[in-house]
This record gives structure tokens, sequence and C-alpha cells, in this order.
């Protein structure tokens, strides 16, 4: 009940957020995000420092508005909420304008934008894209900032671009394969470690009309996100080099039976999953797991949040999907990652603003808690009840564990990753062939580079 409580009053918070947080005008009155480009507020600056007005070497004798795009997660929305009342205790002159825009649809197509007219002060986004944006020469070197020492080394080196610092990973979601632990149980079940053991599974749960796999395939960034945890133990485990590779002509997609096998694991999914798959919501999905009228569920830690609050008392794991080799690592994705940028006009204040960031140990909590996520920074742990990180310390402490950027830092998402899903889609509802899909992922070869 408590839980429940809490969730309704997140859910007004999240509203609020949306009317008066995320690209709103923030308490400093500054314009809504996104019109006055970071490049002007930079001129404005200078002409404010000749005037005796603006003076960047003594940020805080002035109030100040740092601009910051958030790509947010599913989880993330109305975390902004809690950085903004932890800000104004430490900084009550520092204020952020935020502009929270989603993740998967939005973030590349804003950050595409922004390069033409000047970058936000501090992007927000997921580790892989630091690669994608540090390569174009627009993010500031972090190495230097006392961030970086809070960070756990594992999740820094996924942000180390030529030996620098590019972003501050701040969590991370876990993905796999969530499971119903009292129908495994009930059903004498046990985790599937190879794909005939898995075959056993699925045998066993429509022998008993249980629906083997919850799906939402209505949402194609789903159907890209499974997708790739398939490639990355698959795929990337034995060529962590293959969308080089595939850019240089060695590989592609049609031919290639491991992606065949890839391809083919929505279609497993799709043959043993809920009719109404294709308008299937995903809470809806969700709640079918719970009530237990699924097994498993393909996903990631985002999911968590509807988990318990469908059924706080919800007892569920997760394991790997199995591959052909039967050796599947549990996906580890750096998700909340600080960028910021070269040119920004406010670079102490968006450093200060970075640094409170990793170094705020009650605030890092509170959105671990919120976002249902695993901490990325040194000897801070989440507090929220997690049926399944008994299972995520198990895999983490025999090493099997994968950073999901193996996959996501050599196949961009935007324009490509998402565009492969909609074929796969289009495939799985008969619209085209497998040889169809594969050949148009080799025609968007030259859109693949992070």
């Amino acid at each position: 009940m408590k839980r429940k409580l809490v969730s309704i009053i997140l859910s007004v918070s999240m509203a609020a957020a949306l009317l008066g947080g995320c690209g709103s005008t923030s308490a400093a009155g500054t314009s809504a995000a996104g019109e006055t480009p970071a490049s002007e507020a930079k001129a404005e600056a200078e002409a404010g420092a000749d005037t005796g007005s603006e003076d960047t070497e003594d940020w805080q004798n002035q109030d100040i508005t740092l601009k910051v795009l958030w790509g947010q997660s599913t989880t993330d929305a109305g975390a902004e909420d809690m950085i903004d009342e932890a800000l104004a205790e430490k900084y009550p002159n520092l204020h952020v304008e935020w502009e929270c825009v989603d993740w998967g649809e939005g973030f590349g197509p804003k950050m595409q934008q922004y390069m033409q007219s000047g970058l936000p002060d501090v992007m927000i986004g997921k580790g892989q894209d630091v690669k994608t944006y540090a390569s174009l020469g627009v993010l500031d070197d972090l190495s230097s900032l006392d961030a970086v020492n809070y960070v756990l080394d594992d999740a820094t080196k996924g942000v180390t671009v030529d030996g620098k610092v590019y972003g501050i990973v701040y969590n991370a979601l876990y993905q796999g394969v969530f499971y119903n632990k009292k129908v495994f149980k009930d059903l004498g079940l046990e985790v599937p470690k190879t794909q005939e053991e898995l075959q056993n599974v699925i045998k066993v749960c429509k022998e008993n009309n249980i629906t083997p796999f919850a799906s939402h395939m209505v949402d194609s960034w789903s159907i890209g996100n499974v997708t790739m945890q398939f490639a990355i133990n698959d795929i990337f485990a034995k060529n962590p080099a293959w969308g080089d590779d595939f850019r240089a002509g060695k590989e592609k997609y049609t031919g290639n039976k491991d992606w065949e096998t890839v391809y083919n694991y929505n279609k497993l999914i799709y043959d043993n999953t809920f009719e109404d798959t294709f308008s299937l919501e995903q809470t809806g999905c969700d709640a079918k797991l719970v009530n237990g009228e699924a097994a498993m569920k393909v996903s990631g830690a985002w999911s968590i949040q509807n988990f318990l609050d469908i059924d706080e008392n919800f007892d569920f794991g997760i394991f790997p999907f199995p591959n052909q080799t039967g050796d599947s690592k549990l996906i580890f994705e750096p998700n909340i990652t600080l960028m910021k940028s070269k040119d920004t006009a406010y670079s102490e204040a968006a450093d200060a603003f970075i640094n409170f960031m990793a170094e705020n140990k009650d605030l890092a909590v509170s959105i671990y808690d919120f976002t249902s996520t695993a901490s990325m920074l040194k000897d801070v742990s989440p507090t929220f009840n997690n049926p399944s990180q008994s299972d995520i310390d198990k895999y983490a402490s025999e090493g099997q564990i994968i950073d999901a950027n193996s996959g996501n830092t050599q196949l961009v998402w935007s324009g490509f990753q998402d565009e492969n899903a909609n074929d796969i889609a289009e495939w799985l509802l008969g619209n085209e062939t497998l040889d169809e899909a594969l050949s148009a992922a080799d025609g968007r070869v030259d859109v693949s580079a992070p």
C-alpha cells in the first residue's frame, strides 16, 4: 500500500514536471528550453563579461541557469524534480532549465538539431552516446573532474575515448529474461542455460496453458532492444568489432547465419506470446507476467517499476537469454550518463553540477530507488526492493556480466537499430520476408556507425 501511495504521488509529480519542469521557464526566469541555443548564451555571457555583469570565473556569485537536455528512459521522468530540490540546497544560485525527451525517439534528433545551433551546457544520455558525440568533437574532457573518482572503474572504461573521459555514468539497467518465480516453481522448471532447455520451458508452459513469453511488440523499441540483447551474446561476444567489419565490407546481415539466428529469436518469442502483442502496451504486458498469465519476459530493469507497482510482493528473477553456445551473460547497460558541451559559456558551473550529481549520495539513492536501477557510484547502493538482485549478484560474482556497449558502440540506435526493429516487425507480421529484413539492414550500413 505504501508503494502504491508513493506511485500516486510520483505520478502527480511527473505530471507537474511535464507542465512546469522539463522544457519550461526556469526559476531564474529564462526562456523555454530550445529557444536560446548555447551559442547565443555564450555570446550573451561574453557580452556581459565586457560590462562586468557576467563573471564566469566567479560563477557562485551570480545567478546562472544551465540548459540541460535529458534523453530519458521510461524510468526517469520526474527525477529532475529531485535534482532541482537538492541542487537548490547546495547551490541556490545555480538553476537548471530542463528539456526532457524520450531517449529512444527524441535524444538523437535533438542532438543533431543542437549541433547546428549550439549544444546545451550539459547533456544526459546513455553510456553508448559518449563515443558517438566525443568522436564528433563536441564534448568536453571530464578526466580532471572529481566526479570521475566517484564512479566505478568498470563504468568509466566504456566512456573513455583515446584515454580521455567524456561521460559520467550514474546508474545502470540490467537486461535479460525476467521470470515469474512462482510459475517456475509450480511447474518444476529450472532456469534454462541452453536453447534446448529453453525449448523445454516453453513446452511445459504451453502444456499448462501459460503463455511462455510476455511481450509488447507494438513498441518497436522493445523489438530493437531484445534484438540487441540477442546479438550481444551471439555475435558481439564472439567478434567485438563486428560493426567495424560490417562497414568495411567484411561482414553483412544477408547470408549471415548468426544474424538469421538473432532475428529468429524474435520469431521464437512471437510464436510463443500473446496474440495481441502488436496492440498490447507495456503496462498491460507486465501485468500478465505479474499475474502468472505468462512465465517470462525479455526486457530490462525499466520493467521493475511496473512489476512492483502492480504487486509490491511480486517475486521475480532474471537470467540471460540462452545463446547458441550456452554461455550467455547478463547484460549491463550504462543508463544515465552526464556529458558536457565543449563550448558551454558556463564551464565551471557545469563542472559543479556534474560533480554535485556524483557526490550527493542521498540524492543518488533517492534516484536509484525511484528509477529502480543499479548504482554506478562507489559505495552507494539503492534500497528499493528488488527480488532479482540475488540473481544479478550471482552472475556478477561469476563474471557472467557483459556491457551493452559492446554492441551499442558498434551499431548506433537512432537510424539503424530502430529501423531494423521496424523491419523485424514487418517480417513477423508477414509483410516482409526474412531476407528482405536482413537486406534492409545491409542497405543502412552508411548510417550504422555510432
